[in-house]
């Protein structure tokens, strides 16, 4: 797993590396996920221009755009908006943090609350026809041979790109197992970051409790689960999912394939 160190940034990843079930391995070099590149030193703006990239994927909804501001990325270089909805647990989120009131986010947030509407969150990532082409949108660029390397992120590239990772490794035949540890490395990456943004609302006030956060902030096997039960029921599967629910014909998963395994 290699991780790209910024200072404005904690979950840049390369996705190659990882063996498949045919004996090849996904290159490098070609494919990122990330986090949000808005807080990007210009010694981080540097780096990453060093990844070559030529296609930057946004899947932060205008909302997060507007709070957290818009991707510093090298000369040249402009992302490319392509929502996926979070049910609206951004603003959520903003709301119960704003409202400084105890009580009020034990009621959003406590009691389960949150872990439901994480679960919710990824089924939508299978169940919504728009957040389906935006998926299937950005794999097509992937298997796309005159494409450059490609990265793709939200705001805590965990989520939406984790999603979006799982898929894509799923789709170049790397072990479940293998995907899984991938989605679920955001917890490494982020942990110090998530730690000191709970301590921040502690220590300002604007929360008691902030540990209401942390279903939030991690990524979940029972998350990931819940997306896949939905592909299960909807299309009977992962093949099904690729070719009916992102509507990926055999000519460009070969395609995705040719390009991305060696």
């Amino acid at each position: 797993m290699r991780q790209i160190p910024l200072q404005g940034a904690v979950n840049l990843r390369d996705v190659g590396g990882y063996r498949t079930w045919t004996g090849g391995q996904v290159r490098q070099g070609l494919v990122y996920r990330s986090d949000a590149l808005s807080k990007l030193t210009d010694a981080d703006v540097t780096t990453v221009s060093g990844l070559g990239l030529t296609k930057v994927v946004d899947f932060r909804i205008p909302m997060e755009l507007q709070y957290d501001g818009a991707d510093r990325l090298p000369t040249g270089l402009s992302p490319t908006s392509r929502p996926v909805s979070d049910l609206g647990l951004y603003g959520t989120l903003v709301g119960a943090i704003g409202s400084g009131d105890p009580v009020v986010q034990e009621q959003m947030l406590g009691g389960g609350r949150a872990e439901a509407y994480m679960r919710d969150i990824y089924r939508t990532f299978v169940s919504s026809p728009e957040n389906r082409a935006q998926f299937a949108a950005t794999l097509r660029e992937i298997a796309d041979a005159r494409q450059g390397p490609v990265l793709y992120h939200c705001t805590s590239g965990k989520d939406r790109t984790g999603w979006m990772s799982y898929v894509l490794l799923r789709a170049l035949a790397v072990p479940e197992d293998t995907a899984e540890r991938d989605y679920l490395a955001s917890n490494t990456f982020r942990a110090a970051y998530d730690a000191r943004v709970r301590a921040g609302l502690k220590q300002s006030g604007r929360m008691q409790n902030p540990d209401l956060l942390i279903p939030l902030q991690e990524v979940r096997q029972d998350y990931l689960d819940a997306a896949t039960a939905q592909l299960e029921a909807d299309y009977g599967g992962f093949y099904g999912y690729l070719t009916q629910g992102l509507s990926l014909d055999l000519r460009t998963l070969a395609k995705l394939q040719d390009r991305m395994v060696r």
